[in-house]
């Protein structure tokens, strides 16, 4: 029996590594006898660099600036695939919303300058591919933070720079890329991302998640203002329409990278399997384990635990699911391929238990799904 455990994190109990870990004691009890491989995968947002630590990348540190101006040491990864020098970098990192306290201030001044440094270092280590995990931020400014660590300008109407941060981006009468470091035209850059958000609008970053990054009323309409605003100028600029689907991510961190890195903004899951190589796993797999720390309605839009049971039920292989909780009918996993599933709640008979000692139960739930197939 050939085991494939490929969990993303149960966001505020286990990281992706620490689930695959419990999921193995769990179906090491079942099928002792069995080879366990764990590759812990995710959307393309917070987990994208510890999935491609544990599938082989280097990791390494930087001191940059954080969102609020302090000083933090960011992680990212380096690696050798397929012909190409990959970095894979998390704005929740450099720039994440963990980094800053989620006032109306600091969510008008947060800023993605950090993530620019990390982008520099990556530059310099020689890295010819980017892959850039969006979420867990804490700046709304659409990435201008970033592209000033890597030489743009954005001017006022005197000439002068405008602060960094979201809320002065209404402030800005003309951009000049002219500084901007040559060669982010050299490298490929990948945005992973798992909305669908434009950049400004009812349902764009800062309508929709200004609010979680402590922005009022008040602030929201300044922010989405300000976001509106430089779309208009980025056009007039590079006749780039920046207002895309996906654009809104991280603050968003993809709009202007696309218009002058020619970024491409694409599905974090897809590109998260591509970076840990999933195919190639499941095709040396006899049974599947995959999971998260809420299976619902969300998942099944899907996150990356569906992409991995629907990549492989398309192999004919079986599925198990292990969540934290699961919201979903057993009739809906199983039209992904799942043959059966078991939560750490249902089997530590309450939420606070299961979440006290989350990789215990996680790992006595895989061991129950496992003993129904």
């Amino acid at each position: 029996m050939r085991i494939l455990i490929a969990p993303d994190k149960f966001k505020g109990t286990l990281t992706g590594v620490e689930a695959a870990a419990a999921m193995s004691e769990g179906a090491l009890r079942v099928y002792p006898d069995a080879v366990v491989t764990a590759l812990p995968v995710a959307d393309g947002g917070e987990g994208t660099l510890e999935a491609a630590v544990a599938a082989g990348f280097e990791e390494r540190l930087n001191s940059v600036i954080g969102p609020i101006v302090k000083p933090v040491g960011a992680a990212w990864a380096l690696g050798d695939r397929h012909g190409k020098r990959t970095a894979v970098i998390e704005t929740a990192q450099a720039s994440g919303y963990l980094l800053s306290e989620p006032t109306v201030e600091n969510a008008l001044r947060a800023h993605s300058y950090g993530s620019g440094q990390l982008i520099a270092a990556a530059l310099e280590a020689g890295a010819t591919e980017l892959i850039i995990g969006l979420g867990g931020s804490a700046m709304t400014d659409a990435g201008t933070g970033a592209l000033r660590a890597l030489g743009l300008k954005l001017l006022d109407a005197a000439g002068n720079l405008v602060p960094l941060g979201g809320g002065s981006l209404q402030d800005v009468a003309s951009i000049d890329a002219s500084g901007l470091d040559p060669r982010l035209a050299a490298v490929r850059i990948r945005m992973a991302v798992d909305v669908d958000n434009p950049l400004y609008g009812i349902t764009g970053a800062a309508h929709v998640f200004g609010p979680q990054k402590g922005a009022d009323d008040d602030a929201v309409q300044r922010l989405d203002a300000g976001l509106k605003h430089l779309a208009a100028l980025v056009l007039a600029d590079t006749g780039v329409d920046i207002n895309m689907p996906g654009a809104g991510a991280a603050g968003g961190f993809p709009a202007l990278f696309t218009a002058y890195a020619k970024a491409a903004i694409e599905r974090g899951f897809d590109l998260v399997a591509e970076l840990v190589d999933l195919d190639a796993a499941l095709a040396d797999a006899d049974l599947v384990i995959t999971g998260e720390g809420s299976m619902d309605e969300q998942s099944l839009s899907g996150k990356a635990p569906i992409g991995v049971a629907d990549a492989a039920h398309a192999r004919g292989l079986p599925v198990v699911v292990v969540a934290g909780r699961i919201a979903v009918t057993a009739e809906q996993l199983a039209g992904h391929g799942v043959v059966a599933a078991a939560s750490a709640a249902d089997v530590a008979r309450s939420p606070e238990a299961a979440m006290a000692d989350a990789a215990r139960y996680t790992a006595l739930a895989t061991a129950e799904a496992l003993n129904g197939i």
